[in-house]
């Protein structure tokens, strides 16, 4: 009745899906990711989510540490018999700029802003009065988002990032008929993201992120570890998986591989919520690509490589 959005569990495999301020955000040129998220096969006609996105630097001024970066991001959500679900394009713009001289902190701010249709398919409805008439189905709307990220990394074995965001700060309204209150809710997150090198080739990552949709609330915790293969320029090859809880939801457990300018991923989720008996605790697939030019220059055991050189 309230219209969540779209939901991904891979956060940090394309984060720009899940807070703007990651635009440009990172020690590459351009990034381009693709997600596909297939939720409860066995329940009903599955949630369908499709994402693409593309993201590059405008400006980066390496005098003042800082930069402008655009992206853009599409993503289209069915689910149930009726095909209920949404179309939306929005629109990023970012800044980012370093804390000090030494190329391991850094703040970005972005905002973002797009447009959509929501609607659903009436093709399968039955009625009771086949004289009732549906006075419409679908509806376009405009929607407002912004966030804020901090990225720290005192040394080459640990790194800090924290981040804020909130969506639908307009409160875009879809009403189909003359309803009121037929309106997408505000939705805030927040994240927060660690890696500690414990052995030479092998760091600890926990994560939590917590997020906040009118009485809806999802908060999840986990670790993954990573192996670094290789670091080298031209050949880097790295490994991580992990085990995350979604509260009173899901398990999940991810694979990922870093290839060079390549990242793969895929996540299982476990359903574990009342929704089991319906479920038989078959959550969703997730699977995510991306592609990003890295720098010519890798700098071995940084994190996050001075987004503005």
């Amino acid at each position: 009745m309230h219209a969540q959005d779209i939901h991904f569990s891979q956060i940090d495999v394309n984060p720009i899906i899940y807070n703007p301020a990651y635009t440009g955000f990172f020690d590459g040129g351009t990034r381009i990711g693709v997600a596909y998220r297939n939720q409860w096969a066995s329940v009903s006609r599955a949630f369908q989510t499709v994402a693409a996105t593309a993201e590059c630097a405008l400006l980066r001024r390496r005098y003042y540490g800082d930069g402008l970066s655009v992206g853009v991001m599409l993503y289209n959500d069915r689910a149930g018999t009726l095909q209920y679900g949404s179309t939306v394009g929005n629109l990023s713009l970012g800044y980012f700029k370093a804390i000090g001289n030494k190329g391991n902190n850094f703040i970005s701010l972005a905002i973002q802003g797009g447009g959509g249709q929501a609607g659903f398919n009436t093709a399968e409805i039955d009625m009771e009065d086949p004289s009732d008439l549906i006075e419409k189905t679908s509806a376009t709307f405009v929607t407002i988002a912004a966030g804020a990220a901090w990225f720290y990394q005192p040394n080459d074995n640990l790194y800090f990032k924290f981040a804020l965001a909130g969506h639908n700060l307009n409160n875009p309204d879809i009403s189909y008929s003359s309803m009121e209150n037929a309106r997408i809710e505000r939705r805030f997150s927040g994240y927060a993201r660690a890696e500690y090198r414990a052995w030479s080739n092998i760091s600890l990552m926990p994560i939590a992120t917590h997020m906040w949709q009118k009485n809806y609330h999802e908060t999840l915790i986990g670790c993954d570890v990573k192996w670094y293969v290789s670091e080298s320029t031209g050949n880097i090859l790295n490994f991580s998986g992990g085990i995350h809880y979604r509260w009173r939801d899901a398990a999940l457990v991810e694979l990922l591989a870093e290839w060079n300018s390549f990242i793969f991923a895929i996540t299982y989720d476990a359903n574990i919520s009342k929704l089991t008996p319906a479920s038989k605790s078959i959550g969703s697939f997730e699977i995510g690509i991306v592609y990003r030019t890295i720098s010519g220059k890798h700098v071995k055991r940084k994190a996050l490589p001075c987004p503005v050189m």
